[in-house]
Parts: structure tokens; C-alpha cells; sequence
């Protein structure tokens, strides 16, 4: 730990940490898995921090709770944890489908949702499930707290709005599903085990009889940051997801994404024609759990 940073501190309130943030002037980082600082540390991407602030004895962002008629998930909350949550399994199963598939057991023991969305990356699997599900976020400074839509956290790649001198993000508040209600995540890798997807997507929707209502529908990465398909989730609502539906919504996703080709990943030409499958898969899931 000598080598990752000068000073470690273990936090048991949200005030001490955010006291310590803005006493540390910028020296300090928050830390709960680590998965992501740790190994940028090692590497040399991103430099040594002076203070280490460890938040996974902090009671408010290791929750996992009804609270206030939404499902409240804790910053702190690790992956495994939400993949095996019977709260999330009932009201967030694109979240769930996502956390079972986004690293090796190990790794899912030890990091966090809240680490996952604060990357910031175009992709992140649970962010893009969280994008789908409605979330809003919890931000605490010492102005006070605050809660943003999700979408609000983003200003581009690995890049978020969130102030790392101050701000603390809490947790999420995810609407409860309801009647007629579901959900669904999917996403192919790299063959040869790159750990980020090629591309991924989660659809939520709600379902009246054999038509859908209302749908949202995210993509990964269709951007510079996470977005929804406006346009494609226009033109499936009020219809019924036949073949020609779902033809029409493609077509009007792949004018929205803006797919590029990653050396390491995948070109755009595929990633449009995964965007073809995805959709259906995860429409298919979502239309059978609305069921």
C-alpha cells in the first residue's frame, strides 16, 4: 500500500468523508473495491494518491434496501451482492443480468456499482442497465446532498461530472417494478477475454396485453456517454414486438449510435450488426419476465 498512496484512512460516515475530501485539498481519493484506482495506480496511469479514503465501513453506501418506494443500492455495494439480492432480482433484472456477467468471482466479491458508474466509461455494464432502469443517483458534498438523474453524471469518456475533491457518490434510486413490467441486459465480449464489451444493451419495458407501452432502450458504447434510443424506442411503442417492429426500431438505433471501430474490440460495421442481435435478445427477455 506504500507504493499506492501515503495515507490511509478508514471511514464510517459519509460527513468524515466528506470532510476529509475537502480538508485533503485534492490529495485524496475514495476507494472502496478498488479494482479500477488500484491497478491505474500500478500501472502508472493515474499517479499516487496522498490519502486513501476507504468507504466500505460506511453504513448509508454498503445498503442494499426499500427506502422511499424505490430500491436503494449503496455505492459501496459490491457486485456479487446485487447479482444474488432477491431486491434486485424482483425489481432491477437487468442490473442483475449484468453484475453476473462483468468479471470472475473474484473480482465480483470486491467491486462495487458505484465504482463501476463513476469510471465513467461509455460501456460500463452497469451503468448502461442503470440507464435503462430510471436511476437516479445521491451526490454528497459539503453543500449537502443531491439527487441527478444518472445521465447527469457524464461529460465524456472516463469522464464525470462528479468533482473527486468533494463529491461522494452515495448511492442509486431505482423505481419498483410493477405489474406488466420487465427488464433485460445483454452484451458480447471479445473472444480472446477483453473484459469491456463490444457492445452491449438493456431495454426496460412496460407491456399492456400483446402491445408495449413504454420501453427504454441503451446501448454501449453508442457514444462518447451513455445514451438512450430516443428514436428506436418510438418507434416500438404501441406496437407489438413482431419482426417488422423490431426492423424498424434498428434501423432507427443504428442512425442514432455512432458505433466506431476499437483496434482491441471490435469495428463498427460488426458492432452495427450486434446491435441486431442484442436488441432482439433483450426484447425478447424483457417482453417474456413483463409476462
Amino acid at each position: 500500500m506504500k507504493s499506492l498512496c501515503e495515507e490511509y484512512l478508514l471511514a464510517h460516515t459519509i460527513e468524515e468523508v466528506v470532510a476529509t475530501l475537502s480538508a485533503a485539498q485534492g490529495s485524496a481519493r475514495i476507494i472502496s473495491g478498488g479494482s479500477d484506482l488500484l491497478l491505474e495506480i500500478q500501472q502508472g496511469i493515474h499517479p499516487p494518491v496522498g490519502l486513501l479514503v476507504d468507504v466500505t465501513e460506511v453504513e448509508e453506501m454498503c445498503a442494499l434496501e426499500i427506502r422511499g418506494g424505490c430500491l436503494f443500492i449503496g455505492a459501496s455495494v459490491t457486485l456479487s451482492q446485487i447479482t444474488h439480492s432477491h431486491l434486485t432480482k424482483l425489481h432491477a433484472q437487468a442490473l442483475t443480468d449484468a453484475t453476473v456477467l462483468m468479471a470472475n468471482p473474484q473480482v465480483c466479491n470486491v467491486a462495487t456499482l458505484g465504482g463501476n458508474v463513476a469510471h465513467a466509461l461509455p460501456a460500463a455494464d452497469g451503468t448502461i442497465a442503470l440507464l435503462a432502469l430510471e436511476a437516479e443517483t445521491e451526490v454528497a458534498n459539503k453543500a449537502g446532498r443531491r439527487r441527478v438523474p444518472l445521465k447527469a453524471l457524464f461529460k465524456g469518456p472516463g469522464e464525470s461530472t462528479l468533482d473527486p475533491n468533494q463529491d461522494v457518490l452515495v448511492g442509486f434510486y431505482l423505481p419498483l417494478k410493477e405489474t406488466g413490467q420487465g427488464s433485460a441486459f445483454a452484451r458480447r465480449v471479445n473472444p480472446q477475454g477483453i473484459a469491456l464489451a463490444m457492445l452491449n444493451m438493456a431495454i426496460w419495458l412496460q407491456r399492456k396485453e400483446d402491445r408495449i407501452v413504454d420501453i427504454r432502450i441503451t446501448v454501449g458504447p453508442s457514444g462518447p456517454v451513455p445514451l438512450r434510443m430516443i428514436f428506436a424506442e418510438k418507434a416500438m411503442v404501441g406496437n407489438a414486438p413482431s419482426p417488422e417492429v423490431q426492423t424498424h426500431a434498428l434501423d432507427e438505433l443504428l442512425k442514432e449510435a455512432h458505433f466506431r471501430t476499437s483496434p482491441h474490440r471490435a469495428t463498427a460495421e460488426y458492432r452495427r450488426h450486434l446491435a441486431g442481435v442484442l436488441l432482439q435478445e433483450a426484447l425478447i427477455t424483457a417482453w417474456q419476465r413483463a409476462e
